[in-house]
């Protein structure tokens, strides 16, 4: 059965589909029923952390022994999904000790690098999968009056292959792919519908006669803006996802008169490359970055190797501290995306850019940023 929820972009009404997470605890869900009942679901169902509802029929069932297997095919809707069509395995046996625990399988990669959401040598099931897949068991588990344990492992039989066409190999996610999901929906959007959508923020904060603006990427930058009371100056607040340059762009055209970029290093570190549209699909050089701008600041082949080697910029933070380069290299990132902003800005207004890290907090400003601040801090 299709999931039947659309969203409209470019005119077109486009399907969203469910994640691989979802699948995971819809699959896990039906095999549990299956120990606690002794009868396959015609279908599962859960609500997504979206608040969606998403209900399928369960394949591949079957029981062997004190385990019950089945499978959910995931459905990416009308995205772009490389992982559609595969199937999501949960393999459940009842235990004596209370709760519920999580294994990766065949076909769901290991984590072999720092800074990804699971640590190193754990299955490359992130944390919100996790949680769907224990509440969709302990919801079961409630329903048979079943107080025990059990124990869970998701498996994707072609996820190795999947892998292969993906970025998790360059990650440090070897073995096959990743259980994902933060929403438990995907949803299609294509990139000149985000373009459209953003332009249309900008017009409106425009129309509403403001005439300076912030910019960043996503919740992550929001969350930040909020924690350091910086969505509080009466400021708008635009969400630009990867479309950094024609944010700035639009800004221009919009007569916006300052503007201030705040965003994730995993990011904004791209614009030191003059990379303006920061979808890994286009460029992901934040290592390549790193590395450079290390190596002009005098460290040594053992350290750029390592910097190339590293999954997460937060991984590249660590290495450039315990090389004590942090300041000089963070300087020099950002000078050279302060050069390539004030370009796009191309003179119609002063920008400054703020970048941060979850786990290291704020890494640096350009000179420009502080400057904007201050005016608007001025009234």
């Amino acid at each position: 059965m299709a999931f039947e929820h659309y969203i409209y972009a470019d005119g077109k009404q486009l399907r969203c589909g469910y994640t691989t997470g979802t699948c995971a605890a819809l699959a896990a869900s039906g095999a549990v029923q299956r120990l606690l009942t002794g009868v396959w679901p015609e279908t599962v169902s859960l609500r997504t952390p979206k608040g969606l509802t998403v209900e399928v029929p369960l394949e591949h069932c079957r029981v062997q022994g004190d385990t019950a297997q089945c499978s959910v095919c995931k459905d990416g809707g009308d995205d772009v999904d490389k992982t559609t069509g595969a199937l999501i395995q949960a393999n459940v046996s009842l235990s004596d000790t209370p709760g519920v625990r999580i294994r990766g399988g065949q076909g769901v990669g290991r984590v072999t690098k720092p800074g990804l959401d699971q640590p190193v040598g754990e299955a490359a099931i992130n944390r919100v999968p996790r949680q769907m897949i224990r509440e969709a068991v302990e919801a079961a588990c409630r329903t048979a009056d079943y107080d025990g344990g059990a124990e869970v492992t998701i498996s994707v039989p072609e996820g190795e292959a999947i892998a292969q066409k993906t970025f998790n190999p360059q990650m440090g996610i070897v073995g096959g792919i990743s259980i994902l999901g933060t929403s438990g929906i995907v949803e299609p959007m294509s990139m000149q519908a985000m373009i459209d959508t953003m332009a249309l923020e900008l017009r409106q904060a425009a129309a509403q006669g403001h005439r300076k603006l912030i910019l960043t990427p996503g919740n992550y930058g929001q969350d930040f803006l909020t924690r350091h009371g910086l969505d509080g100056l009466g400021v708008p607040v635009v969400k630009c996802a990867n479309f950094i340059g024609d944010a700035l762009d639009q800004a221009a055209a919009e007569g916006f008169e300052s503007v201030l970029l705040v965003g994730h290093v995993g990011k904004l570190v791209k614009l030191a490359g003059g990379i303006m549209n920061t979808h890994s699909r286009y460029a992901d050089c934040r290592t390549e970055l790193f590395c450079a701008y290390a190596a002009v600041c005098g460290g040594g082949q053992a350290l750029c190797e390592a910097l190339l080697d590293s999954a997460t910029t937060d991984a590249c933070i660590a290495l450039l501290d315990q090389a004590s380069l942090r300041a000089p290299v963070m300087a020099r990132l950002l000078t050279a995306i302060d050069g390539h902003v004030r370009r796009r800005a191309a003179g119609a207004y002063p920008v400054g850019v703020l970048l941060f890290s979850n786990v290291y907090g704020v890494l640096g400003r350009t000179e420009g940023y502080e400057e904007v601040l201050q005016e608007w801090k001025k009234g």
